[in-house]
């Protein structure tokens, strides 16, 4: 595992993130869904997201979840995929999406 500084990690900007569309991504060679994402003062941001083994698109919306929002964006098999989701892998190597266990505003900085 890379070590990185303190201040390399407070560059990393992780917001939060209410999900308002879920759409399977039929060009993705991998079965991802394109996300639609509300993060409050900083608008609406897409992504590509390989959720789709632990989540239907009707169990994500309405979702709040926490991304990386200052990464490049990024094509993904036709997608702009403008910000990166976070999850943790199960045991089956499935992911599982990081989300506050209470409601927070949208775009709220993750510390």
């Amino acid at each position: 595992m890379a070590e990185i500084t303190f201040e390399e990690f407070t560059q990393v900007e992780i917001r939060t993130g209410t999900i308002l569309e879920a759409i399977l991504n039929s060009k993705a060679i991998k079965p991802a869904y394109t996300l639609t994402i509300d993060f409050g003062p900083l608008g609406i941001k897409t992504s590509s997201a390989q959720i789709t083994k632990n989540y239907s698109p009707e169990n994500l919306i309405g979702l709040q979840i926490t991304a990386v929002v200052n990464f490049p964006l990024k094509r993904i098999a036709g997608v702009k995929s403008e910000v990166l989701v976070l999850g943790a892998y199960s045991e089956n190597k499935e992911v599982v999406l990081l989300t506050p266990a209470e409601s927070v505003e949208d775009g709220s900085l993750v510390g």
